[in-house]
């Protein structure tokens, strides 16, 4: 049998006016975890959609050998068919059917007169489950299960058609560190039954822990294939190989100078949307011009949750407690209220609450500042395109024009245009929640060298992360938040990972 199990032979994929993909060749040897790394936008995730079919053939140049046969897939069916399956990063299950439904939909389990046997459907739902490690009844809707969980489904219902190689493209993205981990070990174990996996991830611990080899591509075409049995390859190599260059740092040098006191909030305390709980608890913060103050918690903590019922009490009822802008106490009781007090929220569901998908980059940018482009209610577009091209070319955006759809740009520009819409409104503070989630380390170190920028300018800049390493590299100061509660507030020359965990954990210890 031939050790290969997937050859994708000088692939060329064009849109218009963009050539996504350049004589990309991949070999994929059978049984293995095969990383696929690079940039944002080199054309990682549309080369795995011309592998399943989501561009068919004919869209495309090149030729798919799969399990020695050459592949002409006209869609994901075919794919599918042969024992591929792809599971994206926005995950496509249905949050109002069971997870039996979505684990068997499109591929029901039928009994007598075509009529769907729910016994079966049910049983081998939960069989399925079981296999990966999923400890839920089959009749629970997915929308009731978190991110992590909602990834297992996805896992089980590719095992339900005989998969034989599993596609996933940023698969932790948006897991913490528990539901990370668990992930991965479960792509361990589908290796040890004889599952093939592609996995794209920016996150380069995770590759260098569970992959044998790693293909790097860049500006579209294949670079290099890199062996990880012989522990030779680090991050840094990869690193050198995805962006054509070394990083001498991972996060640039800026000198902190902080100035006065710009945001200053006392007492804030928020309750749940529908429950009788406090999700922010008397929470005191503040923030300085010239000063990146970070924010950490676990998932749960009130991180988000605070950040948004203070930005126009996006989050939550029965808001309490004080904001302060340069001393003196403001009203931020609606998203108008706090951006006209100079506050701004790059939220962390860019794709849901940060962009419209559907639209250009030109009205993207220019959505929550159009009062600076209209007289008389009437929009100036040609201002409003003068203001986008400079957006474009001043947070180095990777797009044709500003006319470009940006539902169609990679994750780490569209990040790019959700900081150029709020550094438009001209904010004093920019609340900045999970800043590089989901983008290549070069995307971030762009994104850290706005933000240096941005507090040379003065501006007072707040990060939340997920990530303790970015919040020690980029902040001056950081508050960990547990249960809602701040339960420290460390300066970063005096801080630690462990010392930062320790206070991210104290109320849960307590409660204990």
């Amino acid at each position: 049998m031939d050790d290969n199990i997937l050859e994708m032979r000088s692939i060329t994929k064009t849109f218009p006016g963009v050539k996504a993909l350049e004589d990309v060749s991949l070999t994929v040897r059978r049984g293995e975890v095969h990383a696929i790394c690079g940039e944002n936008g080199a054309g990682k995730s549309t080369l795995m959609k011309v592998l399943s079919g989501v561009y068919p053939a004919g869209s495309y140049d090149g030729e798919i050998v799969f399990d020695g046969d050459v592949c002409r897939f006209s869609g994901i069916r075919d794919s599918e068919h042969v024992g591929i399956a792809i599971i994206h990063q926005e995950l496509a299950l249905v949050p109002y059917l069971s997870i039996a439904e979505n684990i068997f939909l499109g591929n029901e389990r039928r009994g007598r007169g075509g009529l769907i046997n729910w016994h079966k459907v049910n049983a081998e739902a939960s069989e399925l489950l079981e296999s990966v490690g999923l400890h839920e009844n089959a009749i629970t809707p997915v929308g009731q299960l978190g991110v992590g969980k909602q990834q297992l489904v996805e896992i089980a219902k590719a095992l339900s058609k005989d998969v034989k190689l599993l596609i996933l493209d940023e698969p932790t993205a948006a897991l913490n560190d528990t539901d990370s981990a668990h992930l991965l070990g479960l792509i361990r174990k589908l290796q040890d039954r004889g599952i093939t996996s592609i996995i794209i991830s920016h996150k380069l611990n995770e590759i260098t822990a569970i992959a044998d080899n790693v293909t790097i591509i860049r500006d579209g075409k294949t670079v290099e294939t890199l062996s990880l049995h012989a522990g030779e390859v680090t991050q840094d190599r990869i690193i050198r190989g995805m962006v054509g260059r070394d990083l001498e740092s991972y996060y640039p040098e800026r000198e902190s100078h902080p100035g006065e006191e710009v945001l200053r909030v006392e007492d804030w305390t928020v309750k749940h949307p529908t429950q009788e709980r406090l999700v922010v608890d008397h929470a005191d913060f503040s923030v300085r011009a010239g000063e990146v103050v970070g924010i950490a918690g676990l998932m749960g903590a009130g991180r988000t949750e605070l950040a948004m019922s203070i930005f126009g009490r996006s989050y939550g009822r029965l808001v309490s407690g004080k904001v302060f802008m340069h001393g003196k106490e403001v009203k931020t009781r609606n998203v108008t209220e706090a951006i006209d007090n100079g506050i701004a929220y790059a939220t962390e569901d860019r794709k849901k609450y940060g962009l419209n998908l559907i639209e250009d980059i030109r009205r993207n940018i220019s959505a929550a500042g159009l009062g600076k482009l209209s007289r008389r209610g009437w929009v100036n577009s040609n201002e409003e395109t003068k203001v986008a091209e400079a957006s474009r070319k001043s947070m180095n955006i990777k797009a044709p024009s500003v006319s470009s759809i940006v539902g169609k740009l990679s994750g780490g520009n569209q990040q790019k245009v959700v900081l150029s819409k709020w550094l438009y409104t001209d904010p004093d503070v920019l609340i900045l929640d999970e800043p590089t989630r989901g983008i290549d380390v070069g995307a971030k170190y762009e994104i850290y060298t706005i933000i240096n920028d941005l507090v040379a300018a003065g501006k007072a800049v707040v990060v939340i992360s997920s990530e303790l390493p970015e919040l020690l590299g980029t902040c001056d100061r950081v508050y960990t938040l547990s249960a809602g509660r701040i339960t420290g507030e460390v300066p970063v020359r005096e801080a630690t990972q462990e010392s930062l965990m320790a206070l991210m954990t104290k109320e849960r210890e307590l409660a204990a």
